[in-house]
């Protein structure tokens, strides 16, 4: 006999909801919004409990009409023939949703609903039904909507969506049904079919590849549920129920027969990692779906397979605060990276909560789908991995969009002509010299001239420029015409034009003056040091997030970091903590006081493939981080390279390094495993290491091994010393 059901399923999936109907050979069907209504015989409704991977709800409508006071829900309710539905020794439940002027809560209108049901039993039997919050023997969903009261009889009991593979959802999970439509949306199935493989390089707690791998073996989603609302029902049919069953039953083990393709997942995440494992075993999935701890950097397509092509998909983090999206702006690039350079002839499809991310992936989605993943507004992305969809984001280019330096073009006066000649001096050493090593980023001048007293950086193709504060003695104009004859020679001789150029006066900081912003370009672009990838800034602040003179340093690191647990103090934008990365690093962690600069290590961390789950960021006073008990973990190797001074409103006092650097030493030593590392540095150019330390430690002096060709003319620009523990 055929009746009425209702399918409701979330906002978006109506079209889609239609398609898989339509599998299910149910051919008479309405959509609406959140829903679709179908006639059918309970056969299909049951159908549909089983076999449905999209659907919320399946719904019988046991009445409806207009209601205009709260006592026509009241009679309406109590004039169903309730007896066909339930006995009196069973259980019940309402579910509530709508309002009118008439229903002051859904909570009072449960209420009136409720009281229809136990009224009718009274009357006809002289006893009531009970009610039952969890797993009662009838739910019941009422809803109130422009003056239409709708009663309906939940087929489902708990929804759809929830299949019994997942306890533990992680930190961001997808809704089972919402994973099952992203998988329809891309075509999964017909890949899958062609021997096409899945894959999820940040798979959270393995939901996108379980539901990948029971459309590819054609298990019914509902086949693990041992619960559904119909089985307290009167009108239960269950000889007809274990026939669908049996059914299924056997397509699983023909599906399971014929193999899986190649479907894994990787996250960088040991929790997510966990919860994945036991979702696998949960779905009896363990044997066809794998997954591993590894980190964007690492991953491509699976070597010891035939695979060649087939389904990348993912749910990467959206970011919600601006700290979040500005690193995650380098993620979603470096994922487009990934995906033009090694996956090409494959598939991506994409969900994010925030769209305006995808366009930072350098490829051109094809289609474009928007759902609702939990109460954020989701765009599902689809994209061909084909050089024609390969896109060049402006954005992403290193040196774009800066902010022009305004000189007044003028012919070379004497001083400028002078400055010129030196500079090209030092190009034809350390140019030559940058050049044969890959560098990239290099000092070209450091006040090689006393009446030229600025520092000259080259940055890829442009140049930073800092003027050291002259003495009282020298007349400001005189400064200011130098600095001039600085801007004027420098386009000549590097041949760039001024908006490359950017100016920045450095003075010491006295008293409780801090460095501030200059700017608020976020004019960030990226250059490469070694194998590590970091993210600079000329314009907005005094430094520009690389500190050239520690090149050495941080390579020497990334040499020495395999299989270390790396310590980073004061890490600022962490550039060292990536070189240990990228060396092997088993995990790090960078100490540092500073909201901004752990954004930019973020930002660092994201650009390089990395997770933060593995190279953790810790926003801490440093002195107080080593003293508290709690952080007892033991390091390989430390990086200990505090400012001259610092006086953030953070602290209870100004930090000074000459007076503070032994409690600071003697607290990274309680931290060093006994075998291990401390490397010390700082540039105060006064300082005097203690002579206490000096008694207690095997130390040695490394600063002229740590200072590069580019700054052999200040052999003072810093100090740097090895500290082991002595040898027991």
């Amino acid at each position: 006999m055929s009746q009425q059901f209702f399918v409701i399923c979330p906002k978006g999936f109506e079209e889609i909801i239609i398609d898989e109907l339509s599998t299910f050979g149910i051919s008479e069907y309405k959509a609406t919004v959140g829903g679709v209504s179908f006639n059918g015989s309970l056969e299909d409704a049951y159908r549909v409990c089983l076999w449905s991977r999209l659907a919320n709800k399946v719904l019988i409508p046991l009445v409806s009409d207009v209601v205009r006071q709260i006592d026509d829900i009241y009679k309406l309710c109590k004039s169903v023939a309730w007896s066909d539905h339930l006995d009196c020794s069973a259980t019940f439940a309402v579910d509530f949703n709508g309002q009118a002027p008439f229903v002051r809560n859904t909570h009072f209108g449960a209420l009136k609903v409720k009281d229809a049901i136990v009224d009718y039993f009274r009357d006809i039997h002289g006893e009531r039904p009970s009610i039952a919050k969890q797993r009662p023997d009838i739910q019941l969903n009422a809803h109130l909507n422009k003056g239409v009261f709708t009663l309906y009889l939940d087929l489902s009991g708990e929804s759809l969506h929830r299949r019994g593979y997942r306890l533990d959802g992680g930190l961001a999970p997808l809704k089972e049904n919402l994973a099952a439509a992203i998988l329809q949306r891309a075509g999964w199935k017909n890949i899958a079919a062609s021997g096409g493989a899945l894959l999820d390089p940040m798979c959270g707690s393995g939901t996108l590849l379980i539901e990948g791998a029971m459309i590819a073996a054609d298990i019914a989603p509902g086949l693990s549920r041992d619960y559904f609302g119909f089985m307290g029902w009167r009108g239960h049919v269950p000889e007809l129920w274990q026939q669908l069953i049996s059914e299924a039953v056997l397509r699983k083990s023909a599906g399971l027969a014929k193999g899986l393709p190649e479907i894994r997942g990787y996250d960088a995440s040991v929790k997510a990692l966990n919860a994945a494992e036991e979702n696998i075993e949960r779905a009896g999935l363990s044997q066809y779906v794998r997954v591993s701890r590894k980190e964007l950097q690492h991953f491509a397509v699976p070597t010891h397979t035939q695979v060649q092509a087939g389904l990348v998909v993912t749910n990467p983090p959206y970011g919600e605060r601006l700290g979040e999206t500005e690193a995650l702006v380098h993620l979603y690039q470096y994922l487009g990276e990934r995906m033009r350079r090694g996956f090409e002839g494959w598939q991506l499809a994409m969900i994010t909560g925030n769209p305006e991310l995808g366009k930072r992936m350098g490829i051109r989605s094809y289609k474009q789908y928007q759902f609702r993943n939990g109460n954020i507004q989701a765009k599902l992305l689809l994209f061909k991995i084909e050089s024609q969809y390969f896109v060049i984001d402006s954005a992403n280019r290193p040196g774009a969009n800066q902010v022009a330096v305004k000189t007044e073009v003028v012919e070379m006066s004497e001083g400028a002509t002078m400055f010129a000649n030196r500079l090209r001096k030092n190009l034809r050493t350390v140019g030559k010299w940058a050049k044969q090593n890959d560098i990239t980023c290099y000092r070209i001048y450091d006040a090689d001239m006393p009446e030229y007293a600025v520092a000259v950086d080259l940055y890829n193709d442009n140049v930073h420029v800092s003027e050291y504060a002259p003495p009282k003695s020298i007349d400001p104009d005189a400064a200011e015409r130098r600095i001039e004859e600085v801007l004027q020679a420098i386009p000549e001789v590097l041949g760039i034009t001024n908006d490359k150029i950017f100016v920045k006066r450095r003075q010491r900081q006295k008293g409780t003056q801090q460095y501030t912003k200059f700017d608020s370009q976020k004019d960030f672009f990226e250059v490469q040091e070694g194998d590590a990838r970091l993210v600079v800034n000329l314009s907005d602040y005094l430094d520009t997030g690389l500190f050239l003179d520690h090149r050495l340093v941080r390579l020497d690191i990334a040499k020495r970091a395999y299989c270390k647990r790396f310590l980073n103090l004061f890490c600022y934008t962490a550039t060292a903590s990536i070189h240990a990365a990228k060396g092997g690093a088993a995990f790090s962690v960078s100490v540092d006081m500073s909201n901004t600069y752990l954004n930019w290590a973020a930002k660092n961390i994201a650009i390089n493939g990395l997770s933060e789950s593995k190279h953790r960021l810790v926003r801490a006073n440093v002195m107080e981080w080593l003293e508290d008990e709690q952080n007892n973990q033991l390091f390989d190797l430390i990086l200990l390279d505090p400012p001259t001074f610092s006086n953030s409103k953070r602290m209870d006092a100004v930090f000074d390094v000459q007076r503070d650097h032994v409690a600071l030493v003697d607290g990274c030593m309680a931290r060093l495993e006994q075998n291990g590392l401390l490397i010390f540095s700082n540039n105060y150019r006064k300082f005097i290491l203690d002579e206490g330390l000096i008694s207690r430690y095997e130390i040695q002096d490394v600063s002229a091994q740590t200072i590069d060709m580019d700054f052999k003319r200040n052999q003072n620009i810093h100090k740097c010393w090895h500290i082991r523990h002595k040898a027991s």
